[in-house]
């Protein structure tokens, strides 16, 4: 039953690079507004989900807690490596303006990398429990929603037109099901695997909230929309900690 769970989770998580329908009939500037909430909101649940349920998860599983510590470590490590490799390909020049976002077809790679690498740590996740499964999956679903508006963007300013970038942006989600297929294979070959990949995620959700979404946040200067940024980010840990009692 676990296995229907996650395949049903993450083409959920694959339906919200659709989002491109919705901002095709919202203002720029209505858009740029919500974005950096959905940021915070995103930081928040990626946060707690490491922090109060993957990691103690992890703790919990069996693993010396030295070799657990480890695997966050190596979590941020790889998933800043994976980043790296994949701005080498189109930053030739950081004092170049042009080579501050990736172009068309990197987009759709990198997105395409890192919605498998979601559909391995869904998949993982609900293969340890329903709870831990559902938390997981909210985690990833609020960030992949500014990042998939921000990726149609990229795909129009590149010159895609907007039915195309909306269907290639949605194939490229599709990666994610992939990676659940095969978290799901490993784990039939072992449950030890999904041990190990708890931490090595958690790790990830923390590069991700702290190196990527929350730079984006310090963007925003006005007050206001800082007091707006702390509530979403705590609301975010809020709805990880609710999830707790599902357990």
């Amino acid at each position: 039953m676990e296995y229907i769970y996650a395949l049903v989770a993450v083409i959920v998580v694959s339906l919200v690079s659709l989002v491109g329908l919705f901002a095709l009939s919202v203002r720029e500037e209505t858009i740029k507004k919500c974005i950096f909430l959905l940021v915070s909101l995103a930081v928040g649940a990626l946060l707690g989900d490491a922090f109060i349920h993957l990691i103690p998860e992890a703790f919990e599983s069996g693993i010396d807690p030295l070799v657990v510590s480890l695997l966050v470590i190596a979590g941020i490590i790889l998933f800043f490596v994976i980043e790296k490799f994949l701005h080498w390909h189109h930053h030739g020049d950081d004092t170049n303006e042009h080579s501050i976002h990736p172009v068309g077809k990197l987009v759709l790679f990198s997105d395409g990398v890192h919605n498998f690498i979601d559909g391995v740590i869904i998949g993982t996740s609900f293969m340890v429990s329903f709870p831990l499964g559902i938390a997981t999956t909210l985690a990833v679903i609020l960030h992949e929603i500014p990042q998939e508006v921000g990726d149609f963007a990229v795909l129009l300013h590149a010159g895609y037109s907007r039915r195309r970038a909306l269907w290639l942006n949605f194939f490229s989600a599709l990666t994610a099901v992939l990676g659940t297929l095969v978290a799901v294979a490993l784990v039939e070959a072992g449950e030890i695997f999904a041990n190990w990949v708890l931490p090595l995620a958690a790790g990830g959700f923390i590069y991700i909230a702290m190196t990527d979404l929350i730079p984006e946040l310090h963007k925003t200067k006005e007050k206001k929309h800082s007091f707006f940024q702390f509530l979403a980010l705590v609301l975010g840990v809020i709805l990880m900690v609710g999830l707790v009692f599902l357990e």
